[in-house]
């Protein structure tokens, strides 16, 4: 509910994140009323899949749900805290494939604890028609036909993403392939470990404690100090010596993936107009042994502009974006765009990559990079904006990255099907001398 309602994160239930596991916990003890038991490490990590996988498959579960309700209004009309109950119940039986008597009781003890009894025996009633129609191999599934509005709505309800999403990507990437990325953002997602070289801790010494810990692991086919885990950019070429300013920086991880790059030698500034995040970032750099080359500093990146003392050998703007390429990690963020935002996303993006152009040096560089595989926000910004400032041209990143990331105009861009990465985008610009 909290995710739906309140902008929560889907992750916070997970190992790296107790204490805002705990504190979910208290919500949930002073929302609902009652105590929840404490929690081991085991029921945390199911605790988090079963609120990613709720979240992730939200339209296909109330579709279920719907169709087994008597009426469209018992199930408009429903309230939130029941809806929420239903779907657990509905995801595990459907996607984690639990025992179906444990799910049934479960969750008609949380309903009767959570609302009232009548609300447990409506959960009781519809798991089981559930139950029925799953072993029977006949749960409803909307026919994709009809004009291209029609199969959009049918493939978001199958899918389980918002139906602007999937029109959007038929039109920029055709049928089949968003068919394919709507899978792929369905799936459990990937996540990298940096191995620290900068501290002298290589990829060998990370793969040996992965080993020793049993954690399941891969070694990332395109970057040297990465390694791949399932729970689950070099771009820039920083060199020793060099002044870089990282704007959008907090949380850090661009930051001091940099710094480690500089062997003690050169400077990093991180702006971020959050001071959360960025007290964050300085936690982090003192425990990496790089607080001594890498400054903060608390301001809006638009109100920089005509500070002529800032001025770096290379610029990189990770800019606020749609978030459109990491749906499998995050999978709130599908239900929390709108397409009316990306309007005011690349009206930002245009602001941002404009007052970042103003901080590189004569003959410096730029670096635009954002998460998303939306053109809008990718090719189509780095268009306008060489249009707006002919000082710039386009570096191609053939030099940095494997040729299977380059595209047609030199940017780098990776692709959840093609690469199994995160989708995301870069743009390298050299500034005249």
């Amino acid at each position: 509910m909290r995710i739906e309602l309140g902008g929560a994160f889907a992750d916070l239930l997970n190992e790296q994140g107790k204490g805002s596991g705990d504190n979910e916990m208290g919500y949930v003890e002073r929302t609902i009323g009652f105590r929840t038991r404490k929690l081991d490490d085991r029921d945390l990590r199911l605790v988090t899949e079963i609120v990613g996988g709720t979240t992730r498959w939200r339209r296909y579960l109330d579709h279920l749900i719907l169709s087994l309700c008597h009426d469209e209004s018992t199930f408009r009309n429903m309230e939130p805290l029941l809806l929420q109950i239903l779907r657990i119940g509905f995801y595990e039986i459907v996607k984690l494939e639990m025992p179906a008597y444990a799910v049934v009781d479960e969750n008609v003890k949380l309903a009767k604890a959570a609302l009232r009894l009548g609300a447990g025996n409506m959960v009781n009633a519809l798991l089981r028609k559930l139950v029925v129609l799953k072993e029977s191999n006949s749960l409803p599934v909307p026919k994709v036909g009809g004009d291209n509005r029609q199969q959009a709505r049918a493939l978001a309800i199958i899918h389980s993403h918002p139906v602007w999403m999937v029109r959007r990507w038929i039109s920029y990437i055709g049928y089949e392939e968003a068919i394919k990325l709507m899978t792929w953002n369905n799936t459990d997602p990937c996540f990298s470990i940096r191995a620290n070289i900068g501290k002298g801790f290589t990829r060998a010494d990370l793969v040996t404690e992965l080993e020793t810990l049993k954690v399941p692991y891969e070694l990332s086919e395109h970057l040297d100090d990465f390694v791949r885990i399932r729970t689950g950019m070099q771009i820039v070429d920083p060199k020793p010596g060099e002044s870089i300013i990282d704007c959008c920086a907090a949380p850090g991880g661009k930051t001091l993936f940099m710094a480690s790059c500089l062997n003690g030698q050169g400077s990093i500034c991180a702006i971020d107009i959050n001071k959360g995040r960025l007290r964050i970032l300085e936690e982090t750099a003192k425990k990496h042994e790089v607080d001594h080359i890498v400054t903060t500093l608390n301001a809006d990146l638009c109100a920089l502009v005509n500070d002529d003392d800032m001025k770096a050998d290379k610029v990189l703007l990770d800019a606020p974006c749609s978030g459109l390429g990491v749906l499998s990690k995050r999978a709130y963020l599908r239900w929390n765009r709108r397409s009316e935002d990306m309007e005011q996303l690349t009206n930002l993006q245009d602001a941002l990559l404009d007052s970042a152009s103003t901080l590189v040096k004569p003959g410096g560089v730029l670096v635009y990079s954002t998460c998303s595989i939306d053109p809008q926000e990718n090719e189509e910004r780095i268009a306008a904006f060489l249009l707006r400032h002919q000082e710039y041209r386009v570096d191609s990143v053939d030099k940095y990255v494997s040729s299977s990331f380059v595209t047609v105009g030199g940017f780098y861009s990776s692709n959840p099907v093609k690469h199994s990465l995160d989708g995301a985008f870069a743009a390298r610009l050299l500034r005249s001398s």
